[in-house]
C-alpha cells in the first residue's frame, strides 16, 4: 500500500510561524520529483514543537498542495494514547491517506503496552497505519512479535518504518510477516541493503533535497536494476551520511535554505548548526552536484 519513496517533510518557519507557500514549494518539488508520497509532521517535520492546531494544519495543508497525485502518510503518532487518537481522526478528516505511528517515547511502555496502544488507534480510525520503530529516540524497541500479533489481529496496520538499523531486524520481520505487509527503511543509506532483504521502500530525509534521484534509485533496485540504483547509493551516499552530521532536521533544513527553498530557521530546543558543519554540508552539496 505504502511501497516506494516517501518524503519524510520537513516543516518550514518564517519569522516562527509556519511558512504555508514554502510547504507548497517543497510539496511541488517531490511532486515533481517522482515520489510516491510524503509524510508531513513526523520526526523531520518538527513534530515535538508544532502545536496541535498547527499539526492539523500542515496535515491539511499537505493534502491540499498534494492534491492526490503523490500520497499523504501523516504523522499522528504521540506518547500519549488519546493524543495519537485525537490527531489521527483529525488527519482522517482532511484527508490522509494513511498515518504513521511512532512508539511511545519517553514514557518506555512495556510490549504489552505497545500491543494496546497501537491497537487502540487502529480501532479509532479506519486510516491505514505504519508504525515506526525508532528506538534511539524512543527508548523501546516494537518487539517484532508485538509487530506480528498487531498486523495479524488488525487490517490496518499495513507496515512499518525500520530505522533501528538493522539488516537482521528487518530480515526477521520479513519472515514473520505476510509479503503484503510493508517494511520502509527509515535510514537512507541503509535503503538499499533493508530492500535486499525484504523492505519495500524508504521514508526518506535526503529526497527532502533529491527527490527524483531518490525514487530513481528504489524503483531501479524494485524493478531488479540493482547495478545502476548502486551507482545511484554510492553518488549520494556522502550526503545521506552529512545529512545527520547534526540532529536531523537540522541538516536538511540548512540545506534547503542553502537551496534557496526555505529559512533557516528551528523552534527550540533545536538550532543552527554548528558553522564548521555547515560547510561540511555545504561542500557534500556541491561535490553531489545539488549545489553550483
Amino acid at each position: 500500500m505504502f511501497t516506494g519513496t516517501y518524503t519524510a517533510m520537513v516543516t518550514p518557519f518564517r519569522n516562527g510561524q509556519l511558512d504555508e507557500p514554502a510547504l507548497e514549494g517543497l510539496i511541488k518539488l517531490q511532486i515533481k520529483g517522482g515520489v510516491d508520497g510524503i509524510v508531513p509532521v513526523g520526526t523531520t517535520g518538527e513534530s515535538p514543537t508544532v502545536d496541535c492546531a498547527e499539526h492539523i494544519r500542515i496535515i491539511e495543508l499537505a493534502v491540499k498542495f498534494a492534491g492526490k497525485k503523490i500520497k499523504v502518510l501523516a504523522g499522528t503518532g504521540a506518547n500519549a494514547t488519546s493524543e495519537a487518537i485525537a490527531l489521527t481522526q483529525a488527519a482522517e478528516k482532511v484527508g490522509a491517506d494513511g498515518s504513521l505511528q511512532v512508539a511511545p517515547y519517553y514514557n518506555k511502555p512495556t510490549q504489552e503496552g505497545l500491543h494496546q496502544h497501537f491497537r487502540a488507534i487502529a480501532h479509532a480510525t479506519k486510516l491505514p497505519l505504519v508504525l515506526y520503530n525508532i528506538p534511539g529516540r524512543c527508548g523501546v524497541e516494537i518487539g517484532i512479535e508485538t509487530v506480528k500479533r498487531l498486523a495479524r489481529e488488525n487490517k490496518n496496520i499495513v507496515g512499518i518504518k525500520e530505522a533501528g538499523g538493522s539488516c537482521d531486524r528487518v530480515s526477521q520481520l520479513r519472515a514473520a510477516l505476510d509479503p503484503k505487509f510493508t517494511i520502509l527503511s527509515g535510514d537512507d543509506s541503509l535503503t538499499l541493503p533493508f530492500m535486499a532483504v525484504g523492505a519495500q521502500g524508504v521514508i526518506s530525509v535526503a529526497s527532502n533535497v533529491i527527490p527524483r534521484e531518490v525514487s530513481q534509485m528504489v524503483k531501479l533496485f524494485a524493478s531488479g536494476k540493482s547495478a545502476a540504483a548502486l551507482r545511484l547509493h554510492e553518488k549520494f551516499y556522502p550526503l545521506f551520511k552529512d545529512l545527520f552530521i547534526e540532529t536531523n532536521p537540522t541538516p536538511v533544513k540548512a540545506a534547503l535554505a542553502m537551496m534557496k527553498l526555505i529559512e533557516e530557521e528551528y523552534r527550540l530546543p533545536l538550532v543552527q548548526m554548528n558553522p564548521k558543519n555547515w560547510e561540511v554540508l555545504r561542500t557534500t552539496l556541491k561535490r553531489c552536484g545539488v549545489l553550483d
